[in-house]
């Protein structure tokens, strides 16, 4: 955020790959060749961590905050490291292009990763590496792994649901499990240092062509996780381990019933009693993955609504205070900088603007949002910003740019942004037209999902928040990304002073 320049929002699993999903091989180098390419100076991706049908594959629901995806390791990669031969994946089912296939890529990369782990072991090939990613990554590993072995053994039960000497970690038990389940353990973790070896080696590309990586945080965690089992102490937990309290937002103008999320909340108290451990552990690990973070949902951590977990929407809520400055200090006091961009988009209250403004934290800026009412000074309309905010066209949330103009936008909408741009709209530019507005901002970083950068329409939109399943969905097909489309894109951004 020291530079002016622009980025990219792309998720890993959107990338071109022949099984499956995207993920961390050749289609991702060449993504971060694109974007240098046409000087880019970041790649915003959505969270890394595991995922599961159960909850629509979704990235922001997840058994760890601290794991990888092992569905993103490439096979190729695998084969020029050696951990497979190249005929394992030379026999790989054949895989829809345009679209995820979560399923089937997870049972074809299952039998992958297990036959590298076999071939691990029978040759003890790297063995020191992988010891040596156990010990710095114990924190958190060991109980990742242990906790997928139980839940594996449980047929997949919530952790509130196992018995309760497993359900509350009594030693004896767990101990016993470990020493029954140790290869199964084992192999676990080899999953995730393969994980995480690829994912160093991408950064390093990317890094080093000049692109920096801006992941996502979620303030709020899964119940069924192993940081909840592990650490029911600073989330509103009964003695049984059952949610007390749950997060969510109160009802607005956009729902009368408000949202209900089904996630712990946090007990400050015992945070502040740990002087934040868990807290600065998981930022502490984030930001050796990535360049920066944006916090999702930064409002929650001024002040939270929380909600009896009992209820069945979020109307009889409270407001509930956050440590906040004192949590920030310690923050600042632990790490050098605080790589932060907050999410602060919807109604945000001016205790929340005025902590963002006092660490000086970048917030963001919607463009799609920018049209809605006829008031020229409207926060999202490009002379209001100030410099230290990014501006996106729109979120992974949000409808693309095209199908916004087809579909969503009314009549006055689409006037209010002909008004803005001093000509007609049509609906094949309306995306340049935004990355343009977005790009000729004072704004310090631009970013823009990559269906905008290709013109996509409806069909390519990432998540619809209101529906729980079909979401996550889209990929780039090989080829749409063109010497033409980077050529653009290029002439933009140095255009506007952002190359």
């Amino acid at each position: 955020m020291r530079k002016r320049g622009s980025g990219v929002l792309l998720h890993i699993t959107s990338l071109p790959s022949p099984f499956g999903v995207g993920d961390l091989g050749p289609s991702a180098y060449r993504f971060a060749d694109f974007l240098a390419d046409a000087r880019q100076s970041c790649w915003q991706v959505l969270p890394v961590n595991p995922t599961s049908p159960v909850y629509g594959n979704s990235p922001y629901s997840s058994i760890s905050t601290f794991a990888g995806n092992t569905l993103l390791v490439s096979p190729e990669m695998l084969v020029a490291e050696g951990f497979i031969s190249g005929t394992e994946i030379e026999s790989a089912p054949p895989f829809p292009e345009g679209r995820c296939d979560y399923e089937g890529a997870a049972a074809y990369k299952e039998r992958l990763l297990r036959r590298a782990y076999e071939g691990f072991v029978e040759s003890g090939r790297d063995r020191e590496g992988f010891a040596c990613f156990c010990e710095e990554q114990a924190s958190w590993l060991d109980t990742y792994a242990l906790f997928v072995s139980i839940k594996r053994r449980m047929e997949g039960r919530s952790f509130g649901d196992w018995p309760p000497e497993l359900r509350d970690r009594v030693a004896g038990s767990i101990e016993a499990h470990r020493a029954e389940s140790a290869a199964e353990i084992e192999q676990e973790k080899f999953g995730q240092y393969l994980f995480f070896r690829q994912w160093a080696a991408l950064k390093k590309h990317c890094n080093e062509r000049g692109v920096h990586l801006i992941g996502d945080v979620p303030i709020y965690v899964s119940y069924d996780s192993a940081d909840v089992w592990a650490n029911a102490a600073i989330f509103e937990l009964d003695r049984e381990k059952r949610l007390l309290s749950v997060g969510g937002v109160p009802p607005d103008y956009f729902s009368a019933t408000g949202q209900l999320w089904g996630t712990p909340v946090y007990n400050w108290d015992a945070l502040r009693q740990t002087g934040y451990a868990w807290w600065i552990e998981r930022l502490r690990h984030t930001f050796a993955l990535l360049d920066a973070i944006r916090i999702d949902h930064f409002r929650g951590l001024v002040r939270f609504w929380g909600v009896p977990a009992s209820e069945r929407n979020a109307v009889n809520g409270r407001w509930v205070d956050v440590p906040v400055r004192d949590f920030l200090t310690r923050l600042s006091q632990r790490f050098f900088s605080l790589p932060i961009i907050v999410e602060d988009l919807g109604i945000i209250t001016p205790d929340v603007r005025e902590v963002v403004e006092e660490w000086g934290f970048p917030g963001m800026k919607v463009l799609l949002f920018a049209f809605g009412e006829d008031d020229p000074m409207h926060i999202y309309l490009p002379h209001t910003y100030g410099r230290n905010c990014v501006v996106y066209t729109g979120t992974h949330d949000n409808n693309t740019a095209r199908g916004w103009f087809e579909r969503e936008a009314r009549p006055d909408q689409k006037e209010r942004l002909a008004r803005y741009l001093g000509r007609e709209v049509r609906a094949e530019e309306v995306h340049w037209d935004l990355v343009r507005l977005a790009m000729a901002s004072v704004a310090q970083m631009a970013v823009f999902p990559l269906q905008d950068i290709l013109g996509l329409g409806a069909e390519a939109q990432m998540n619809r928040p209101s529906v729980a399943f079909g979401n996550w969905g889209w990929r780039l097909a090989p080829g749409q990304l063109t010497a033409a489309v980077a050529e653009k894109l290029r002439g933009l951004t140095v255009t506007y002073g952002r190359g």
